[in-house]
């Protein structure tokens, strides 16, 4: 039995959900040799990510297949962001068996190369040992945290993304490939088509789509899958960002999920939808609670709040994701929640019961999965373990509200910019022990850097303001 949907569509009849991790009777490597056999197919990748959130793959041919199915295929970690040294560089990639699908054919001249098929990979030293700075791992710790205390994080995710149109020369641009808005149609809406091709190749490869539609922005567009444990939303929201930009590519047009690259219109975000379920049942539900919500729903926002500033840092990892969070382009701003309103940081939808969750409205589809879901997993047991109280909700328009009221209420704001959120990241505890000393180090290291080369950079808006004036 499936847990509740996560889109902004009517909520449909949900049940407790099963674990499929857990199941006895997954496919095993001889399995998935004899399909691959049998499919036809010629290659397969080895798929994982790095620090910064970048895909990786290796791919290798059927006369690999057995020892790639075995984990025994190695690579370069020194070569890859924020992994190791180049005297440590030897990674093993381990697949996850759960994870195996076949790709779905994206063009002709691709079908006549022959069939391709994916593993996600668990990334280990050579002894076997999982490499601490595997983001995948970090999620799976906090999995096991979770595990620990009896709960189990479902989620559920809103990408947001833009379509673009390319130069003749094949270079992407800004240009919006339509001038639609929210839930306008064809002929308007020049995404429709685009947005089903990429859906059913979705579906093709195991997705549960719940809905597509056009957003507010020109050229901006949502496509919405069903809720799944942690660590399979983390797996599908990248594969969903190659299948977006695989599609789009093969209409002529660039998809970007940059979360600000428009100046002046909506930015694009990835509201994440948490839930906790104990013994198969919604542990955030509790009908006799306020807003009916339990004591467990309420501590594990007060987890994301009191963490929301060293968290930002990771769910809105770029330069760019600031322009975002700001005032006006319905992306929050101000750290509190509320069951009515959209200008809280996190919001509850109405459903309850089963469909009871949060959402987390500041993350950006530039982010880590891995590494963002495991950071509001980590904060929202920590409001559990230290049984925290939440300031009140807030059902009031935050935007509208005087500095004096938002005092009152205990009102926080969000970081500004990167370099004020990668300053909060280094000073919260709970977010360095989630992440490790591996990729806390790494990633904040990074993060400076990005932030001296934007600093020392000319950009067009101080010329536009300065150069004739000064």
């Amino acid at each position: 039995m499936t847990p509740p949907p996560s889109s902004k569509t009517p909520a449909t009849s949900a049940a407790a959900p099963t674990v499929r991790s857990a199941q006895p009777d997954g496919p095993t490597a001889q399995s998935i040799l004899t399909h691959l056999q049998e499919a036809e197919v010629k290659f397969l990748r080895l798929q994982f990510t790095d620090i910064l959130g970048n895909t990786k793959n290796v791919e290798v041919p059927k006369s690999q297949f057995a020892k790639a199915l075995n984990g025994d295929v190695t690579f370069d970690g020194s070569a890859v962001e924020g992994f190791t040294r180049v005297e440590e560089s030897d990674m093993l990639l381990r697949p996850d068996l759960q994870t195996f699908l076949i790709y779905p054919q994206f063009s002709r001249e691709e079908g006549e190369r022959g069939r391709v098929a994916r593993l996600i990979c668990d990334v280990a030293l050579p002894d076997g040992t999982p490499f601490e700075g595997d983001p995948r791992q970090v999620l799976k710790r906090q999995i096991a945290r979770a595990q620990a205390l009896g709960f189990e994080m479902f989620v559920g995710t809103e990408p947001e993304f833009f379509l673009f149109e390319r130069t003749p020369a094949g270079v992407g641009s800004t240009v919006t490939h339509d001038r639609a808005g929210y839930f306008d149609l064809a002929p308007i809406d020049k995404g429709e088509r685009i947005r089903r091709e990429i859906t059913n190749k979705l579906v093709e490869m195991g997705f549960e789509i719940e809905a597509s539609h056009h957003e507010v922005a020109p050229g901006q567009h949502e496509i919405d899958f069903r809720y799944a444990p942690a660590l399979e939303t983390a797996d599908r929201i990248a594969t969903f960002k190659f299948v977006v930009k695989r599609v789009a590519l093969e209409y002529g047009l660039l998809a970007s999920f940059l979360p600000k690259p428009i100046p002046g219109v909506n930015g694009s975000g990835m509201h994440c939808h948490l839930s906790l379920f104990r013994d198969g049942a919604n542990a955030f539900a509790d009908p006799a609670g306020e807003y009916g919500l339990s004591r467990t729903a309420e501590q594990f926002i007060a987890g994301l709040l009191d963490h929301a500033g060293g968290m930002t840092a990771i769910t809105n990892p770029l330069v760019n994701s600031y322009k975002r969070l700001v005032p006006g382009f319905e992306a929050p701003v101000n750290v509190a929640w509320s069951t009515s309103n959209r200008s809280a940081l996190i919001r509850i939808p109405a459903k309850r019961g089963n469909s009871t969750r949060a959402e987390v409205r500041m993350p950006d589809p530039s982010c880590n999965p891995y590494l963002a879901l495991a950071v509001m997993l980590a904060a929202g047991l920590d409001g559990l373990e230290g049984q925290m109280e939440p300031a009140p909700a807030i059902q009031r328009n935050i935007f509208k509200m005087t500095v004096r009221e938002k005092r009152h209420h205990r009102v926080k704001e969000l970081p500004t910019d990167l370099r004020e959120a990668v300053e909060e990241l280094e000073k919260d505890d709970v977010m360095r022990r989630a992440l490790g000393e591996h990729v806390m180090e790494h990633f904040v290291a990074a993060k400076r850097a990005e932030w001296r080369e934007y600093s020392a950079a000319v950009h067009q808006w101080e010329l536009d303001r300065y150069l004739d004036l000064i």
